[in-house]
């Protein structure tokens, strides 16, 4: 008999305290033999999935046992392994506590198709969700997760969230393009210090049929002339905000064609020949006159010793 099963069939029966050794054994055989091993409970199957490179195959088969399972905590170790196999790693989500669903969608080393079907169970949980939940999630919430915070707009719980680290533009402007988005929402976008000072959030705040025409007018100006034309396009904005973006559109072409000429005279005024002085003939007159006066006195004078 090999080695490795006669450490294998040692691992069937082995005590509790000798199973400890054995669940750090590098081969898979014994491995799984430690599994079937009556004495194993949920300490040693924590322990065991600690270690980060368990083979596959027994992440598979401790997912596979529902007695095992049935901890908690072991549903939880077996969810934030790194190698958890993606089929188990969906049907666990739906099992997990709302925090602990926030630190898996949080943790780098998931994929991204976790990580959203994560936060997906969360958002999906927030119309049931307390306050004092919404505002521990609007404060350290992933990404999606507070997008949905933003466009729901309660009042407690927005001012919290805009200042959320994770939360993006992606889902800021996600929340601005929903049909009936709280009027609230918008003002508090349009003046918070950060989200205010983005060009695409300011665009999705003039596009939003919410929008006060106080808050449009201010972000007007700061609108390039091609975007003011195309929210301009019939069906696009309401016709009385239609009616501001055409009269924007026209002060700016007004503004551009004067400053166009004055640009243009100005590089003719410097391209042109400047004109010589000339002084005119009383000038000269004069300067004729200063000289045959110099003529004149301009000879040594005599003193009173000479005469």
């Amino acid at each position: 008999m090999a080695e490795f099963e006669k450490e294998a069939e040692r691992a069937r029966v082995a005590n509790r305290d000798d199973l400890n050794a054995l669940l750090f054994s590098p081969v898979p055989q014994v491995l799984l033999a430690v599994l079937d091993n009556p004495a194993l409970d949920e300490s040693h199957l924590t322990l065991l999935l600690s270690r980060k490179d368990l083979p596959t195959e027994i992440l598979e088969q401790i997912g596979r046992r529902k007695a095992f399972l049935k901890s908690y905590a072991v549903k939880k170790s077996l969810l934030m392994h790194p190698r958890a196999p993606r089929l188990i790693g969906l049907r666990l989500l739906k099992e997990m506590y709302l925090m602990d669903l926030v630190q898996f969608a949080l943790s780098p080393a998931v994929s991204a198709e976790l990580k959203r079907y994560a936060e997906e169970q969360i958002v999906a949980r927030l119309p049931q969700m307390p306050l004092g939940q919404k505002i521990t999630l609007g404060r350290r919430g992933p990404s999606r997760v507070a997008g949905a915070l933003v466009a729901e707009g309660h009042a407690q719980v927005l001012p919290v969230v805009l200042e959320n680290p994770y939360l993006t533009e992606p889902q800021v402007l996600k929340a601005l393009a929903r049909e009936k988005v709280p009027v609230f929402v918008v003002q508090a976008l349009a003046n918070h210090r950060k989200w205010s000072q983005s060009y695409n959030v300011r665009l999705a705040i003039v596009r939003n049929a919410s929008t006060p025409i106080s808050i449009v007018l201010t972000f007007l100006p700061q609108l390039s002339v091609n975007d003011l034309r195309l929210l301009a396009e019939p069906g696009v904005v309401n016709e009385s905000l239609r009616k501001y973006l055409l009269a924007e559109v026209h002060r700016r072409m007004v503004a551009s064609k004067k400053q166009a000429e004055r640009h243009m005279a100005e590089q003719q005024a410097t391209l042109s020949p400047q004109p010589q002085n000339d002084p005119g003939p009383g000038k000269k007159e004069d300067s004729r006159k200063g000289e045959r006066g110099a003529h004149r006195n301009g000879g040594p004078q005599e003193t009173d010793n000479e005469t």
